[in-house]
């Protein structure tokens, strides 16, 4: 349990010191990827709670990553798209690349993409 979590904050490091963003904030503009959906579809994709989705998200509107709009039918619910901004960080970072540290690599094996 320790190597895992170790390996996790070394990546995590890694993406803040690299590419300016969380681990939780890559999987969140990840879920989102080319298309404009819900929180609740981001809650789906990342496994956060809805409250942690929702930290996630304010982080990333803050660093102006992603755009918030209402939804046209029902006015409470919101839609995120992503910015040129993140459009242009996740482009870096699959340019670039990060290092999956060796404990994390099985899981990144069956990927040709990592983010």
């Amino acid at each position: 349990m320790r190597e895992l979590l170790k390996a996790l904050s070394e990546l995590e490091n890694q993406l803040i010191t690299t590419y300016g963003i969380s681990l939780n904030e890559a999987m969140v503009l990840c879920s989102i990827g080319g298309e404009t959906v819900a929180a609740g579809t981001i809650v789906e994709r990342t496994g956060m709670t809805p409250s942690h989705a929702s930290k996630t998200i304010s982080l990333i509107e803050k660093k102006e990553m992603v755009t918030r709009d209402l939804g046209k039918q029902d006015k409470r619910q919101m839609y995120f798209t992503l910015t040129d901004k993140a459009k242009a960080c996740l482009e870096e970072i699959k340019q670039q690349g990060v290092d999956i540290p060796r404990v994390l690599q099985p899981l990144f094996d069956n990927y040709t993409e990592v983010l």
